[in-house]
């Protein structure tokens, strides 16, 4: 088992998450397909729950054990390493059997939450049918997460990746196959057929594990060694090593609440401000749909970018932290964000410029859809270059800071969002559009604050920054000003599934060559990735 450089295993972790993003989104269509869409908000209800339960359940601790076994491997303090992924281990294991059994004997109290008094729908007991069904994933996935984390604190990236793609397809597979065979073949209603889908989150995840256990299995020499230990290990106890876990997970727990709360708070203003503003109901209701539910799915796509750097950065900057190589520390730093915007930028704004064949090709036709998208698509933009700087900071083992950042960008978000939608109203703009601008403000002000915390430590560079994302900026600007032209003679304007996918591949192919080849010709990709890439591709001589 290969170990991934920083580069190779950002680009291995981010393929991996990519691909599963992708999957994720297409199989929604033929299911939707097979049980239609009363049962669809039963699927929901069963994943919103289980989404929630595995938050609870792995509680920020996988990119924490990733941080401390890299921490203890640049130490040479390797068992103590050995000890702290049994002691995750056993953590996880244990809270994920307590909190299925909540969820497991909750199930009717939870569906009475949900649907209370109201008839005419799904029923309660088919509720809580599938919510059982789907709790014993809560069993099997702690322990998948841990493991993760424990190899890509090694800096061996594939194993992970590929997990993510086997559990995925596993998931499809039963979620596809499943379902059909209930509902066309045996008849059994499609309560039975979500019932059978949703355990396939069980079935994905117990096939990855065993994928990794096997492989850690195969492996065992290259990944734990058996040096006597250290003085300074001797003196490291249980007790310390769960506490410094718990510790390192905070930032995460607080990242992903975060996110969460931004959510909660479009949720709890958005209808609102629109109807105040003269929205009806309805419209206002698809509006939030858009920005919390069909455009997030599509904002995943470019979000999964930011995950793959991030799994590879976590481990990578705390080893040479922990070493005192701030050099290497700064190399990699502004390398992550040069890459994460080299690559992010252009997605961003491609897929603003196509949102209507885009959001047809998934969702079919959408009044407020693609107004919506084209400036939502911007927050997954905005939410990477978020993310890289708080596992940027983690890593430097500046928590509070990355805590501070987060409530101050939160803070923004909610005395911006009324004032914003109020503003763009009176400007004769959509006013959903001003509670984008106040989520992208609140994002910007925790980068910014994360960035000078950063800087303190390492010293960036940032003329010498700026100088080469100018570099791959102007080709950006040629990009747009292109596909804009070539509006005139492909209208982005369809009606119908396959005209949306025609449209987005021809624009995404003259896009990406036009981007790319500019890039590689003014050198800004070479300093980026280097050189290797462009010799595989036989771009440049060996």
């Amino acid at each position: 088992m290969k170990k991934s450089s920083f580069l190779n295993g950002a680009i291995i972790a981010t393929a991996g998450i990519v691909i599963t993003k992708i999957l994720g989104i297409l199989y929604v269509i033929p299911f939707y397909a097979i049980i239609g869409e009363s049962s669809i908000a039963l699927y929901g209800y069963a994943y919103t729950i289980y989404n929630l339960f595995l938050s609870l359940s792995t509680v920020g601790i996988p990119p924490a054990m990733s941080k401390l076994i890299s921490e203890y491997n640049a130490l040479k303090y390797y068992n103590t390493k050995e000890r702290a992924y049994k002691l995750g281990k056993y953590l996880l294991i244990g809270l994920g059997i307590i909190l299925f059994f909540i969820m497991f004997f909750g199930a009717p109290f939870i569906a009475n939450q949900i649907m209370g008094d109201n008839t005419g729908g799904n029923s309660k007991e088919s509720i809580t049918f599938v919510i059982r069904i789907i709790s014993t994933a809560i069993l099997v996935v702690p322990y998948l997460s841990v493991t993760k984390g424990y190899l890509q604190g090694h800096k061996f990236m594939a194993p992970p990746s590929i997990s993510q793609v086997i559990e995925q397809l596993v998931r499809i597979a039963v979620i596809l196959i499943g379902s059909y065979l209930c509902v066309r073949v045996l008849n059994l209603g499609v309560t039975n057929a979500v019932g059978i889908a949703v355990f396939g989150a069980t079935l994905g995840a117990l096939a990855a594990l065993i994928y990794l256990l096997v492989k850690i299995k195969k492996n065992k020499k290259d990944i734990i060694r058996t040096d006597d230990k250290k003085e300074e290990e001797k003196k490291i106890t249980n007790k310390q090593i769960i506490k410094k876990l718990l510790i390192y997970s905070v930032p995460f727990i607080s990242f992903g609440l975060a996110l969460s709360v931004y959510d909660y708070i479009d949720m709890t203003t958005i209808i609102d401000g629109l109807t105040n503003l003269g929205f009806k109901t309805s419209d206002a209701e698809s509006v939030l749909g858009v920005i919390n539910t069909t455009g997030n799915k599509l904002n995943s796509v470019v979000l999964a970018i930011s995950t793959g750097l991030m799994t590879s950065l976590v481990p990578n900057i705390t080893s040479s932290f922990v070493k005192k190589d701030y050099k290497d520390v700064k190399r990699k730093v502004n390398q992550s964000f040069l890459m994460l915007l080299y690559v992010t930028m252009p997605m961003a704004v491609g897929l603003s410029i196509l949102a209507k064949p885009v959001f047809y090709a998934f969702y079919g036709a959408s009044n407020w859809g693609p107004k919506v998208f084209c400036f939502t698509i911007f927050i997954a933009l905005f939410r990477c270059v978020f993310t890289t700087s708080v596992s940027i900071a983690q890593s430097l083992n500046k928590f509070k800071n990355v805590f501070i950042s987060i409530i101050a960008g939160i803070l923004v978000k909610l005395v911006l969002q009324y004032p914003f939608m109020n503003l763009f109203d009176a400007l004769g703009l959509y006013p959903f559009w001003g509670s984008t601008l106040a989520t992208l403000t609140g994002l910007a002000t925790s980068f910014i604050t994360n960035l000078i915390v950063i800087n303190k430590v390492v010293k960036l560079d940032i003329k010498e920054y700026f100088k080469k994302m100018f570099k791959f900026i102007y080709p950006l600007v040629i990009m747009i000003v292109v596909l804009i032209l070539m509006k005139n003679f492909i209208s982005v304007d369809v009606n119908s599934t396959l005209s949306s996918v025609l449209v987005i591949i021809i624009y995404a192919f003259f896009g990406a060559l036009i981007y790319f080849a500019l890039t590689i010709k003014n050198g800004v990709f070479k300093d980026i990735f280097g050189d290797k890439l462009l010799r595989k591709l036989r771009i440049i001589r060996k």
